[in-house]
């Protein structure tokens, strides 16, 4: 049986693109006060002109009005579907720059990048690691971790994100560099807070 995330995504993947937009993945965070629902959202690749992002950094192309529809028309979706019991909180956001990677075709978009990656069942006496992903063959990623192949199935990779490239950014080490990195790779986000059961109220908007 597919995990609470798998069907959120398959529920919720159709509304998404009918906005024109991807959804990316979701996270669904179980907690005794209520669950976190966070919805990843990017313009696809291959967007009309406006919509694409300039500088090839995926998320770029999303806005505050993109996160705000995805966040109507899924809440609303939500509450006639029921699909989680008991309260929740529902987030829409853009990727950023270390964007999450959800599935292995994600993986393939980005070979020859860093990521960091949690496991589900530990592999090789480890359950988190960083490397280079090397190659993507159907469900299996490849990643090289200071020299040596390291081969994952797609089915056991619980959460990863690209590392970011400060360098190749332009982005220097020391702390103001590292400020003006973490505003460039902003990610825009909106927020249903749920007041009572599983309906939204107060709908709010940030960027970090």
């Amino acid at each position: 049986m597919a995990d609470k995330a798998t069907q959120l995504t398959q529920l919720l993947a159709p509304t998404v693109e009918a906005l024109g937009l991807e959804l990316l993945g979701i996270e669904y965070l179980p907690a005794p006060g209520g669950s976190l629902v966070r919805i990843y959202i990017d313009v696809p690749l291959g967007a009309e002109a406006g919509q694409a992002d300039p500088e090839g950094e995926g998320g770029q192309g999303v806005t505050i009005e993109h996160c705000e529809a995805v966040s109507r028309e899924i809440s609303a979706q939500l509450d006639v579907e029921d699909p989680i019991t008991g309260n929740y909180t529902l987030e829409v956001s853009s990727p950023g720059i270390d964007r999450p990677l959800f599935g292995a075709a994600q993986f393939a978009r980005y070979v020859g990048e860093s990521a960091k990656v949690t496991l589900r069942l530990p592999q090789d006496g480890r359950r988190r690691l960083t490397g280079r992903i090397v190659s993507v063959e159907g469900d299996t990623v490849t990643f090289d971790i200071d020299g040596t192949p390291f081969v994952a199935q797609g089915d056991n990779i619980d959460k990863a994100r690209l590392v970011p490239d400060w360098a190749a950014l332009g982005l220097a080490p020391s702390s103001e560099k590292k400020d003006k990195g973490r505003a460039s790779g902003a990610t825009r986000k909106a927020n249903h807070t749920p007041r009572d059961n599983k309906r939204s109220a107060d709908p709010s908007t940030a960027a970090e």
